[in-house]
């Protein structure tokens, strides 16, 4: 359980004060948006005095180690620099230090920061682990002594340290193999130090493993760094120091070389990619080494913030590390092993002042345990959760998923999409060549002098006929109802009618129920040839009004005028067929349909997004010719004055003959139907059903297919389960809904490829179970985190 602070003190300077400081608290001590943090902002005035009496302390410091014999001699850093300083006294050096301390508190204790303090009381908890994070890119600001803030003092658990605004989090690209600690002890240049003893203690660790590089060159520490196992704990003992005002730094890795992160920032940039968690750089002025480390995101580092004597550079290392190992936090072992060093003052005056942790905020600190036990207690973590989380959160949503798909709650956006997904099909496909559509338009009906109904006049079907005879069309499809006889004048006609000359197909119109008397077929087809001369012109509706289904077959209402058991569409398609293959077989069974060696599956009740469709008769969905223009068109105008026929446009072909006409009322819904102006006239949606038929059994385009029921359930549960993952993978809320959204737009670019396949796939249910199991988790996680 713990707690995290970040302090930013935004823009502004000793002289000009900080106009905009404000403090984030996040709980269970991480960044990552869960949840909104808690949120305070204040203001801090000038205080130019503070770090002119930082300098002070810095300058009695260094003269006072000087004065104690310890001007090089055991001291790890490169050099000291020459003081202006002389007999300076403890007393002097204590004075300092207590007058910095006050000044520091008097400044943190103004009004317009005194707020922020006050606030952060009300939610911070003192017995939790508590991080308190600085974050300035202000040079002189990282270099303070925060410590020293009175506040920490009510919370005996928490501990400073200092950050960049600028950070991110790592993502690591290698799992540790071995379940120990790795450690890279590099032990630099020795010289005028003691360094064994560190090395003794590590070596001393318990479930560490730890390589030693004593004065190694830059090569070889390059190398290691570059290690593709990777590393925990990065170590440096010896002389450092910082450069350009502390915004760098270098180490002397042997008596002749020194290196600044930038020399290294390759080799650290894998290392911390690799798993590097942790870094402690146990030498001198570390600042400037800190700034440098933090650009490259390392997750934690301890620095001495001043050049720091050998025996307490030694004693810090054996307080931090025995904490840490024994099972305290990271912070927690810090702050311990700083105040222990107030114990060495009397000979190492301002001690317990050096140590300070530079922190990524964006990283969470692991524990010794974590670490040691990395690679078992992941694949624990993991298995337990994702039978316990992830899994479990793709079952339930895939449940509720099912559950509201069968009693239709995604139909109507299924259809929908289903419809999106076919318009935006490449219109790549050219007309059908075995097909002719003669339209009669508006034009034409106005030009009719003998319209007779709702049907086209004798006069104008007879001209019509004679002009397309002589060209010999396979046949003829005459889409347009003709319930009433025709007049003796026109016994051409009667008798092209009666002896199926040309070859001529009419329609009849059945109706859904017996309350509905249908249209019966002309009166001048004999008896005898109804079955194979007259398909009825029902089509299957869906409740938008849509037509996406394509009807073969059906037994028609007992009650109906129209007996026929065949669709007008099947009857010109097999007619047509049948005579290019005469001896062409067509069986009907149960559950298909065989036009030679092609079959037509009968849709089921609950094919692709329908759920509970009406299984009458013999259904497949119709695959719309993908084509700007089903076929060539000609109006009846065009044959009848124009002379716009050909042989070309007839011979061997199918002949639909139909209306476009607005008052005949022959329009209809179709995927290609954005609204009510973009119907499509039935001729066409016929035309559309001929071509499937012919195209399927011809030049083997493939019918609309679906997965079965175990088939679907299978991939909206994949698509749960994904989400899932997401949601379980990633910390940061901004970050899921990232991810979520990218894995709808690869389950849209999925059911788009499929459907250029031909295969419909559901869309909408897995894109509402990403949604959903991602959004369960998060707000799991954001219950958890209030919990703890």
């Amino acid at each position: 359980m713990s707690q995290l602070v970040i302090l930013n003190l935004g823009r502004g300077s000793w002289q000009q004060g900080f106009p905009s400081v404000t403090a984030q608290v996040w709980e269970s001590g991480t960044t990552a948006p869960t949840h909104a943090p808690t949120q305070f902002t204040g203001s801090l005035p000038p205080a130019p005095e503070i770090p002119d009496l930082y300098q002070q302390w810095q300058l009695l410091y260094q003269a006072l180690h000087r004065r104690l014999g310890r001007l090089n001699l055991g001291m790890r850093g490169i050099e000291l620099d020459e003081m202006g300083v002389t007999n300076v006294s403890e007393a002097d050096f204590h004075g300092i230090s207590q007058q910095l301390k006050r000044e520091l508190n008097c400044w943190l204790g103004a009004s317009s920061f005194g707020k922020i303090e006050r606030q952060l009381r009300t939610v911070l908890v003192p017995a939790m682990d508590l991080r308190v994070v600085i974050e300035t890119d202000d040079l002189q600001l990282r270099q303070f002594p925060w410590h020293l803030w009175n506040f920490l003092e009510d919370y005996p658990q928490a501990e400073i340290s200092l950050a960049v605004p600028d950070h991110k989090r790592v993502d690591q690209t290698t799992q540790r193999l071995a379940p120990k600690v790795k450690i890279l002890a590099v032990l630099g240049n020795s010289e005028g130090i003691d360094i064994q003893k560190d090395r003794e203690f590590l070596a001393q660790l318990p479930g560490a493993e730890v390589v030693f590089l004593v004065e190694a060159s830059r090569q070889q520490l390059n190398h290691q760094l570059w290690d593709e196992r990777g590393w925990d704990i990065l170590f440096f003992a010896g002389h450092s120091s910082s450069l350009m005002g502390r915004a760098t730094g270098e180490i002397a890795i042997n008596r002749t070389e020194r290196l600044t992160i930038e020399q290294l920032k390759h080799a650290l940039k894998a290392a911390i990619d690799r798993g590097l968690k942790f870094a402690i750089f146990n030498s001198c002025d570390g600042l400037g080494l800190a700034k440098a480390m933090a650009d490259l995101n390392i997750p934690q580092l301890v620095v001495m913030r001043e050049p720091v004597p050998d025996q307490v550079a030694q004693e810090f290392l054996k307080y931090l590390l025995t904490a840490f190992s024994g099972g305290k936090s990271f912070y927690r072992s810090v702050r311990e092993a700083r105040e222990k060093l107030q114990g060495l003052e009397n000979d190492f005056p301002g001690a317990s002042w050096l140590p300070v942790i530079c922190q990524n905020p964006a990283e969470t600190p692991l524990s010794w345990k974590q670490l040691r036990d990395g690679v078992e207690e992941t694949k624990k973590r993991f298995t337990k959760d994702w039978f316990q989380t992830v899994l479990l959160t793709s079952i339930v949503v895939l449940a509720v998923v099912l559950g509201v798909r069968q009693i239709g709650g995604f139909q109507s956006l299924e259809l929908a999409m289903y419809d999106q997904l076919l318009r935006w099909r490449p219109q790549t496909e050219p007309p059908d060549p075995r097909l002719l559509v003669i339209t009669v338009t508006q034009a034409d009906v106005q030009a009719q002098t003998e319209r007779q109904g709702s049907s086209l006049s004798n006069k104008s079907l007879a001209q019509l006929l004679d002009k397309l005879e002589p060209y010999q069309p396979a046949v003829i499809g005459l889409d347009i109802y003709r319930d009433f006889a025709i007049e003796p004048q026109y016994r051409r006609l009667a008798e092209q009618l009666s002896e199926n000359q040309p070859h001529l197909i009419a329609v009849c119109y059945a109706g859904a129920t017996d309350a509905e008397p249908g249209i019966p077929p002309p009166p001048n087809i004999p008896t005898a040839q109804l079955q194979q001369r007259v398909g009825f012109s029902d089509f299957p509706v869906d409740l938008d009004g849509s037509i996406r289904r394509h009807l073969l077959g059906q037994a028609p209402p007992e009650k109906s005028a129209c007996q026929s058991q065949l669709s007008f569409s099947f009857l010109l398609a097999t007619a047509y067929l049948q005579q290019h293959d005469p001896n062409l077989q067509i069986q009907w069974n149960p559950t298909d349909v065989r036009i030679g060696p092609t079959t037509f599956p009968a849709m089921e009740s609950n094919a692709g997004g329908y759920q509970g469709m009406s299984n009458g008769g013999y259904q497949v969905l119709l695959n719309y010719r993908a084509s700007k223009q089903i076929a060539e068109q000609l109006t009846l105008d065009d044959v009848l004055n124009r002379n716009q026929l050909t042989p070309d446009l007839v011979q061997g072909r199918i002949i639909l003959i139909g209306t476009t006409d607005s008052s005949y009322k022959d329009f209809h819904q179709t995927p290609y139907s954005k609204n009510l102006s973009e119907q499509m006239a039935g001729v066409l949606v016929q035309a559309h059903m001929v071509s499937q038929i012919l195209s399927t059994v011809q030049d083997k385009r493939p019918l609309i297919w679906w997965l079965p029921e175990w088939g679907e359930i299978v991939w909206i549960w994949v698509w749960a389960l994904l989400g899932s993952v997401i949601a379980y993978h990633w910390r940061s809320e901004a970050a899921i809904w990232l991810a979520a959204g990218c894995a709808v737009l690869v389950l849209f670019g999925c059911c788009y490829g499929l459907i250029l396949q031909a295969g419909w796939v559901p869309l909408v249910p897995p894109a509402f179970s990403i949604v959903t199991a991602a959004g369960i988790l998060v707000i799991y996680t954001r219950v958890q985190a209030k919990q703890q």
